[in-house]
Formats: C-alpha cells, structure tokens, sequence
C-alpha cells in the first residue's frame, strides 16, 4: 500500500512537472529573457514597436510608452531600475548628466560611427563618451504662402535682409509678414537661437555648449559674454524688424494657422510637416531655413528621438547582444522611415540616404551640407526662453537685460523639492508573464478600478509607464505613472455578452483601432480574468471569467474601458452602443484621486493565462 502511494505521488509530481513545462517559459526566465523598451510617444507603439518585433521575433521585447522628460527616468534610476533602453525626443545632455554613469558609453560602436560628426559632437561627453545617440529630425524653419507672394509681386527671402524687406512689403497690404505661436516655449526658445545658429556654431559656441553640457560639472553654467549678448541684440532687432507685437503672446497653435490659411500671415513657424498640410488644402507652401545675418542660412532641427542604453547590459554578454540587435533595427533606414515623424525624415545616420518629398526639395543644398542646427533644448532653456523672450516681445526687456535675466536664471540653483503624495512600500515588476500578466499593470488597473467604481475595468497595453516603484513619489510623479499621451477612459453598462465582445476587440484587435503584436502588448484587466491563446503573434480570447466561474451572457456588469481615441474609434463609432466619456483624461483622473489622500495602491493579480494553441 505504502508503494503504492509513493508510486501515485510520484505519477502526480511527473505530470505537474509536464504542464509546467509546457508552452512559455517559467517567469525567472521570462524575467531574464525580456529586454524593455520605453518609448517616448505612443505613436511609436503604432507601427514602429511592431515592426522592431517583427524583425526580431526570437527576442522578447517589453514596450513600454514611458515619458519624454528625462527627470521621469532620473526617478526610476534613483529608485532602482532603468530600462535596458531608453527614447526621449525633448533631451539635452545637460538634463542627461545624472544618467550618465548608469548608460553605456557607445562611442566605440559601429552604431555611433555611422553618425555624422557634425552631430555626434553635440552629442558627446566631455571625456569624450557618448551615451546617447541621434537618429532623426524634422526640420522647423519659416512656413511660406509662395502664391501669396506671387500674387503681390514680392519675391521670396534669400537673406535676412529680404526676409525683413518681405515682412514690411505685407505690412504695407495690410498682410502680417511673420506671425508665430508664442504662447508655446518652443517657439520663443527655437526663435532666440535660430537667429543665430552661425554664432551658436562658431568655436566659442561649441566651446561655451560643451561646458553647459558637461555631465562632470556640477556647478550651474550661465551663458558666456562671447557670444550670448549678440544672440539677444539680433532676437531685440528681429522683433523690431519684423513688427513681433505683444498679441502674439496669447497666439496658441491654432491662430497664426488659421492667419495663415485665410491669407492673412505670409509667413509662420512650424515644421516640414505643416508644408504638406497646408499643401493638401490646395495653398502653394515652402519652408524657408533660418537667415543668419551674415548672409548664411541654416536649418532648425527637433531631433525626434535619442536613444541610450542601460550600462547594466554589460554584465550579460547574451542580454547586450539582444539589445544591441534591438537598437541596430530602431536606427536602421527602414526603421527610421516608419517613425511617426511625417513625410520627411532626415537621419543624422550615413548610413540613412537622404529620401526628400517636394515639401523639402528646395532645401536639399542646406541639408547635402549639413547645415543642420540642433537645438539646445534643456528643460531650463525651454523655460527661461519663454520668459525672457515674452518680456523682449512686451518691451519690458531689452537685450541687455533678457541676456543678464537669462543668465541669472540659469545659474540659479535648482529646487527639486516637491511634497511626497503617494508611498508605495514594494516595487512591482512590469515584465509580462505568461501565467498571470504583469505585475505592476496590474496594480494599477485595480487601483484604478476603485477610481471609477466599476465591476470591471479594461485597459490598453500601453497605458502604463512601467514598474510600481518601491519610492515616495510627488504630483509630478504619480501623474506619470499613467501614459502621457491622451489616455481617457469610457463607461457603459454592458450585457456578459457586449462585456466578453469588448474583451475580445482588445485581445484579437479590431479594423481601425490596436492590435496587440506582442505579449507585453496585451491588455490589462480587473474585475474579471481572462485566458488567451497565442499562435506566433496572433492571440485568441478563449474565455473570461469572474470569481472562477465563466461570467453569462445575461449578467450585467458596469464596465470602465482606458484607451486613446485613436485606440477606441471603433467603439465611438458605433451608435448602438454609446459610452460615457470621462470628464478628464485619466492622469488627471489618477493624479487627483491620489491628491486626495490616504491612497493605498492595491495589490496585483493573476488576470490572465496565456496559452500557446501550437503545443504537442
């Protein structure tokens, strides 16, 4: 008898063993396995995290849209984790320096030999390591009605000097020459430099914003006496010259864009995209580059996107290899060309060709030169530009004093204080596992469930920014612990019928809205669990259920679905069954329910069970 039972305890441990075996790795290899990727936008989670996925379908890849300010991945280092790599678009090496010791130094790779010189050296450490590499810009520079001047007769600006004649020849019709949207900081900061990129690039440029930049110093650097007084005399003549009244202060996007469409404004700020905008409305548009005043002409870059590397990698030769072929297909041509940018790309790669539409043809001698300016974009310059440069448009500054206002504003210390409103006591992983989800989603789709007192919440794959921090976290933050690009959320009632329909357009995908192409991509749920089967990179919802039992067709369930619009067009669109939108987006939502004090984050759950249909 006693042999028996040995033999069946034997036979059951035999068979848990089996199915444990079977199908997706166990989570200390999924853990191990997995090489994250945070994206700065969840454009790039569209058709650019797919296609890397796609190109490299042995690799586990963990997207995560995280947030495009480099103070959000400063946090998450302090508190112990950083991605394997990171994306940002508003970058600077200055607000890059606390990272540097935890990112690898790329100097040595093929990858940042490939990039133009002229780039890389924005790009570089004092010490000569770079951590960050350039991938791509869009071009900003003056958006111009050319029929309009065709039709008054005035000819198109080659020079400073006759983009200020143009500027008053439309004054005198009654036309604004030049208006831009001055409500925003990137305007004021792109126009104050813009003015002066050949003397912001001479030897005492690159030798004053080497020493901004510089990650070893950690003393607060003003501007220099070189260069910095003429950059603001030539912002305080381009005012005067080109009649920059205080209106243009309260200017958003969409006025000087709607002047310029009615024929009201010759000439605005913008992007090469806009160029096409306008186009498709049937208006004759150019982009002219920026006019120094010593006669050369220069373009206004926005690199849309550095990426770096977690030093980390180094440790495990199999994990850097992974990653590093991760970061071959994001900087590649293809890949470049699937960013979310517009029509035209231009790479700072050599290994990028140079792929124009119409839209930027009559710039290509500047960009076959390389006469492409990056901008200084730290979040103080964004800041103290908008400042200084508001009060020289009021006259309440003249360029001595935006040039001493400025300056003492960049030298000031900075104040990192700011009242602790949320504390969570355990970090929670955000690497998907098969056999229960993810962690940290998971956290919050329960936390956010008691927001907004549903039976069941649903949420996109992307709608969280990455682990659950062991950490005191601030306003700034918790708000960042949700997606930073219009995630809302939509409410109805629903039959258990409508309820496993709805889960199943999230998992499967649905015409006009996401489909997920990974496991990490998946959505996240509460309420209820869910079980998905996986065929490569096709999933299948299989079943849903609630307190262990499948949920009926005739039960009733109060249902909170998160999403972007884009994401949920396809449930907006159908006029049978109308959702309740929120009245604020969900970070705003998330941030005001943790203001209002005593929030305790609620604990993660099994949701999900994924279950490979192509097992023996």
């Amino acid at each position: 008898m006693k042999k028996r039972i040995i033999c069946l305890l034997l036979v059951i441990t035999m068979v848990v063993t089996m199915f444990a075996g079977c199908g997706v790795n166990n989570t200390a290899e999924e853990d191990s396995d997995a090489i994250t990727v945070y994206l700065w936008t969840t454009a790039m989670y569209e058709k650019y995290a797919p296609y890397i996925q796609s190109q490299l379908p042995d690799i586990n890849i963990q997207f995560v849209v995280g947030n495009n300010d480099l103070d959000f991945y400063k946090f998450i280092n302090e508190n112990g984790e950083l991605p394997d790599i990171i994306t940002c678009c508003r970058f600077s090496l200055h607000d890059a320096a606390p990272l540097k010791d935890s990112l690898m130094d790329l100097s040595t790779t093929s990858e940042a030999g490939a990039i133009y010189n002229a780039y890389l050296t924005s790009f570089t450490n004092e010490d000569g390591s770079v951590n960050w590499l350039p991938m791509c810009a869009d071009v900003h520079g003056f958006i111009t009605n050319k029929a309009l001047f065709d039709k008054y007769d005035i000819p198109l600006p080659t020079d400073y000097e006759s983009f200020v004649s143009a500027c008053q020849a439309f004054e005198d019709v009654g036309i604004r020459g030049y208006a831009g949207d001055y409500a925003y900081d990137y305007t004021c900061m792109e126009t104050l430099q813009g003015l002066s990129i050949p003397e912001l690039t001479s030897m005492e440029g690159v030798k004053w914003r080497t020493a901004y930049s510089d990650p070893a110093s950690t003393n607060r650097v003003g501007l220099d006496d070189a260069v910095w007084p003429g950059v603001f005399e030539q912002m305080e003549q381009f005012i005067q010259d080109v009649n920059l009244t205080p209106d243009v202060l309260e200017y958003g996007y969409d006025a000087p864009v709607n002047m310029f469409a009615n024929g009201e404004a010759a000439m605005i700020s913008g992007s090469s995209a806009r160029v096409s905008d306008f186009r498709n409305q049937g208006i004759d548009t150019v982009i002219l580059p920026y006019f120094g005043q010593n006669g050369e002409q220069w373009l206004m870059t926005t690199p849309y996107l550095q990426v770096a590397l977690n030093r980390n990698l180094e440790k495990d030769e199999a994990r850097r290899d992974k990653a590093m072929k991760v970061l071959d297909v994001m900087i590649s041509e293809e890949g470049q060309t699937i960013l979310p940018t517009g029509q035209d790309v231009l790479s700072y790669s050599q290994d990028v060709g140079i792929h124009l539409t119409d839209c930027l043809e009559n710039l290509r001698p500047l960009i076959e030169q390389n006469h492409m300016y990056i901008r200084i974009a730290s979040n103080d310059f964004f800041a103290v530009s908008k400042n200084v440069v508001s009060k020289m448009i009021t006259g309440e500054y003249n360029a001595q004093q935006a040039y001493e206002a400025f300056d003492a504003a960049l030298r000031q210390p900075k104040d990192d204080s700011a009242d602790v409103i949320l504390t969570s006591d355990k970090a929670y992983s955000n690497i998907f596992h098969s056999d229960g989800g993810n962690e940290s989603y998971s956290v919050m789709v329960n936390s956010l469930r008691e927001v907004y007192g549903s039976d069941v919440l649903i949420a996109t794959g992307n709608s969280f920014t990455g682990s659950v921090l062991q950490a005191d976290y601030t306003e700034k933050m918790v708000g960042y612990m949700i997606m930073p690009n219009g995630l809302m959320s939509f409410h109805r009632d629903m039959t258990g019928g409508e309820l496993k329909e709805t889960i199943r357009a999230y998992v499967e995908g649905v015409e006009g809205g996401f489909k997920p192409f990974n496991r990490g991509s998946l959505p996240v749920v509460s309420g209820i669990t869910i079980e998905v089967e996986e065929n490569k990179d096709t999933y299948t919802l299989s079943k849903v259920k609630r307190d262990g039992a499948e949920i009926k067709d005739d039960e009733t369930f109060t249902v909170t679905c998160l999403a972007t619009y884009g994401h949920f067009a396809p449930f907006l669109a159908d006029e049978s069954r109308v959702f309740t939108e929120g009245e604020e987006n969900v970070r705003a939502a998330w941030t005001n329910f943790v203001k209002s004090g005593g929030v305790v984050l609620a604990q993660p759950e099994h949701y999900i069970t994924l279950m490979s249909s192509d097992l023996s």
